[in-house]
């Protein structure tokens, strides 16, 4: 059998003291792709990442199929690991933006994850995730992804805030962070207006949140231009899968 079958036949069948081990399914869930590689112990990827379209419409059956289609390419794995986008509380999702809340709302993910694979798993907010792997743990410090929609993490002192779907509050008359930043937007407006958007954004959170570093991530934070100020850096989109190492550095 090839290590892709043994993934999702018998996921994590090498034992957790193999060298790097135990490696832990990497799954970074956007409204507009899916994206999972395996993680070492040091939250290095030991294989190619995979990125697959995310299915429209997906509802929970049709995403955990996709899930599975990436996992037959990926070597064996001990855990999991997920990024959702939306609140996700006590391993349930209670939003689904850009993927249907209807469709989400109460969905046990974390659950149906562990048993679909039949390893532990743990679940996060995708913009929380991505922010545990590069925030640097001192102060207060705050993430935001720029890709379908508009994902927001705060963190003080290298501990994740209980979740708030700050992302729908409005920002701009009755547009929300979501609608004033997201894919739908860059698109409408052009490069040029969206990029004073981003601006507008950084300074309300910054007087908001009081943050000491904002990090900017997602798909669409390549078309930033120009100078941001100085406590305010953009990271490498890989953090929504590497960053998925730091959901078991604690107890759960």
């Amino acid at each position: 059998m090839s290590p892709a079958g043994k993934a999702e036949a018998e996921p994590g069948s090498a034992g957790s003291g193999a060298a790097g081990g135990p490696f832990t399914l990497a799954i970074d869930i956007g409204g507009t792709g899916l994206k999972a590689s395996v993680l070492d112990h040091r939250g290095e990827m030991v294989a190619p990442r995979r990125h697959v379209p995310t299915p429209q419409p997906c509802p929970p059956p049709v995403l955990l199929a996709s899930v599975a289609d990436m996992v037959r390419t990926l070597p064996a794995f001990h855990r999991i690991s997920a990024g959702f986008p939306g609140a996700v509380r006590g391993g349930r999702v209670l939003t689904a933006p850009n993927l249907g809340t209807e469709a989400w709302a109460g969905f046990p993910l974390e659950a149906e994850l562990a048993k679909r694979f039949d390893r532990p798993a743990r679940v996060l907010n995708d913009a929380e995730v991505q922010g545990l792997g590069v925030i640097s743990g001192a102060g207060m410090e705050m993430i935001l992804t720029l890709g379908t929609g508009a994902g927001i993490g705060i963190f003080f002192n290298g501990k994740v805030s209980p979740h708030i779907e700050l992302s729908q509050h409005p920002v701009h008359k009755k547009l929300t962070y979501d609608m004033f930043l997201g894919k739908e937007a860059f698109e409408a407006v052009g490069v040029k207006r969206w990029n004073k958007r981003v601006r507008v954004a950084i300074e309300i959170l910054a007087r908001v949140v009081l943050f000491d570093r904002l990090y900017i991530g997602g798909g669409n934070a390549v078309h930033i231009k120009g100078d941001l100020p100085a406590n305010v850096t953009i990271v490498a989109n890989e953090a929504g899968i590497t960053g998925g190492i730091a959901l078991w550095r604690d107890p759960a």
